[in-house]
């Protein structure tokens, strides 16, 4: 049993995201959760100095471009049960909503659904208004989320397939709805 999960640029409860993730982990041994990063995800992941850390609890890859590594043809072959991709930028949201698959995993996540394989996408912009969010210093950043990136998160939600999460600990909900323990 195998989960991808795909971290976009999104600095936004990447922390929190992690710590989940590895929780998921001693809580279903038995499941081998991949992480494909994005280009910017790679880039976030680095500049939160969390690399190391996913590189010891999980398989961790890069993406090269929009086909490789082969995520999207893995997905629709049934190699995972679902893609959880958390956090989602407003780009990847948007661009997955529209259809564009011009990434790593907005084209994994279109592919996806095309074979009725599951997505979970956590956006880091799903409420009009002001957010606080973390820096990797520990400051804290005000940021201001537009009407149009909700708008897209909007889109998500009425996709067949796709499920929104809010928050971190959405994720526990998900995996025990497909790998329920006896």
């Amino acid at each position: 049993m195998k989960v991808a999960w795909g971290i976009t640029g999104s600095g936004d409860r990447i922390r929190e995201t992690v710590e989940v993730m590895k929780k998921v982990k001693e809580l279903y041994p038995d499941v081998e959760i991949r992480v494909y990063l994005s280009k910017a995800g790679q880039q976030v992941v680095l500049f939160y100095k969390l690399m190391e850390e996913l590189k010891a609890n999980f398989k961790v890859w890069t993406e090269v471009n929009a086909n490789a590594p082969f995520l999207a043809g893995m997905l629709q072959s049934g190699k995972f049960e679902f893609l959880l991709i958390a956090p989602a930028t407003s780009n990847t949201v948007a661009k997955i909503s529209l259809g564009i698959g011009d990434t790593l995993l907005t084209n994994s996540a279109i592919m996806a659904l095309k074979a009725f394989v599951p997505v979970y996408i956590m956006p880091s912009d799903y409420k009009e208004g002001i957010v606080e969010t973390e820096l990797p210093d520990g400051r804290k950043m005000k940021l201001r989320i537009r009407k149009e990136d909700v708008e897209h998160v909007e889109r998500l939600r009425k996709m067949d397939g796709v499920f929104v999460l809010e928050k971190p600990e959405e994720i526990f909900a998900v995996f025990e709805k497909h790998f329920k323990k006896n």
